[in-house]
């Protein structure tokens, strides 16, 4: 499946987006996933995973690659139970829409939708509060290297996700 959705930042008046799925079972992309999630590991010191782990994960998941100018600049794996194991957009498209359009084609397959994400990770936190994400609890030392993290749930408000699941249909 592929869908051109334009995208807007401050440098340009507009992008074309193409959002594939690599179905579960599939490495398709996963090599250009894994380069991305370095340049965000290595500048934000977030999504730290061992590359077996990652690529073991990313296997299984259905996942929803976005490229620009056949550039991979962000992707959703989320597992079948409608759970987030990784979301990444490029530092350079942050801001555009591009992660709320990503989060929305899992909000689209899934009745419930939920997440972990560090406790020190500022950005992530009020990306999915913005979405309508609430954390249910903290989870302390969660993570292989120690950190602390929130398990979010997307709100059971109806609303939120049918505002996002709009948002793939334009």
């Amino acid at each position: 499946m592929e869908l051109y959705s334009p995208i807007h930042n401050e440098d340009t008046v507009s992008v074309k987006v193409d959002i594939r799925v690599v179905g579960a079972g599939s490495d398709g992309y996963v090599e250009d996933a894994w380069d991305l999630k370095e340049q965000i590991r290595t500048r934000d010191g977030v999504l730290k995973q061992r590359r077996g782990f990652f690529t073991d994960a990313y296997r299984r998941s259905t996942v929803h690659v976005a490229f620009v100018d056949d550039e991979l600049v962000g992707f959703v794996a989320a597992r079948r139970d409608g759970y987030i194991l990784f979301l990444a957009v490029a530092p350079e498209h942050r801001g555009d829409g591009l992660g709320e359009q990503l989060v929305a084609r899992v909000v689209d397959d899934h009745a419930t939708v939920t997440c972990h994400a560090r406790t020190t990770n500022e950005n992530a936190l009020e990306f999915y509060e913005h979405l309508g994400f609430e954390i249910k609890r903290r989870i302390d030392n969660y993570y292989e290297d120690g950190g602390d993290a929130y398990y979010l749930k997307l709100g059971t408000d109806a609303g939120i996700a049918e505002r996002l699941s709009d948002i793939i249909r334009g």
